[in-house]
């Protein structure tokens, strides 16, 4: 499979293993109710320590891991703060905040992610998803850092959310409306996802069907659909006869009543949909 290589990789590589385990400490002033290490948390710390002292209690029992990383736009001015036993890493931490004109931001930004992802990937349950939020700056590098540690076969999604409702006019090229979420399994094969329950008021109109379970669905036409292009004369590849149990030709029927298009060619039709009985 291939790798990513950015610089300090080798370095990073096993950082995870010679950070210390801490013990979580509670603090009855800053919680509710009695403090209880079993419960809910809120960890004020640094992350890469915080996720190293839960590998004890929560190690392989996470279902749902949710993170949200600094973008590395260049004016984020986060700071690169991984003391790893290396020359070249240790001159980073004195050419903070990692800003645009930092030449080396993106080798700095994915030797900040990879002893975090290698440790959040300990922490999920084999049914369990983690979910990175992030836009065009990083995407495409943590695709293939994120292959690379959970296995691009556990590659669930890259799901596009929308953060504004319109463009920004003084944009210089393109106005981006969305921003990016990589979402992958521990084990593709294991992972539950659930699926929203949706009232009533919450379906389509045009899902005017009800299945033996209770789901809706509506019923679409088996043809070409689209104007002039769901005519014979215009798709005449999608024109063909499908015979019936009786011997009869069959052809959609448009609107008017005339023969129409298949949505599919003859030989992709053969597959989709089933003719006889």
């Amino acid at each position: 499979m291939p790798e990513i290589v950015f610089k300090g990789k080798e370095y990073v590589y096993n950082h995870h293993l010679t950070v210390p385990y801490r013990p979580l400490v509670a603090h009855a002033d800053k919680g509710v109710g009695a403090p209880n290490l079993a419960g809910n948390l809120v960890i004020h710390g640094d992350n890469l320590a915080a996720l190293k002292s839960l590998l004890p209690r929560y190690a392989g029992k996470v279902d749902l891991i949710f993170i949200d990383p600094p973008y590395n736009t260049g004016n984020e001015g986060w700071c690169y703060s991984d003391n790893v036993n290396s020359p070249i890493m240790k001159e980073w931490l004195s050419t903070n905040p990692v800003d645009g004109d930092d030449l080396l931001r993106h080798d700095k930004w994915l030797c900040m992610m990879w002893p975090r992802l290698t440790l959040l990937r300990e922490l999920l349950s084999e049914r369990g998803s983690i979910w990175m939020t992030l836009d065009d700056n990083e995407v495409h590098r943590a695709r293939m850092l994120m292959d690379e540690l959970f296995g691009d076969s556990n590659y669930l999604a890259t799901v596009i959310w929308e953060k504004a409702d319109s463009p920004k006019m003084d944009a210089e090229r393109f106005s981006t409306r969305h921003d990016t979420m990589l979402v992958y399994a521990r084990d593709g094969l294991q992972v539950s996802l659930n699926r929203l329950a949706t009232g009533d008021d919450e379906v389509a109109p045009h899902y005017d069907q009800t299945d033996a379970d209770g789901r809706r669905f509506y019923l679409k036409p088996l043809r070409a659909m689209g104007g002039q292009g769901e005519t014979r004369a215009a798709r005449p590849n999608l024109y063909f006869g499908l015979e019936a149990p009786d011997g009869t030709l069959v052809y959609p029927a448009l609107k008017d009543g005339t023969d129409g298009a298949w949505p599919w060619s003859r030989k992709k039709g053969l597959y989709a949909v089933p003719c006889g009985n």
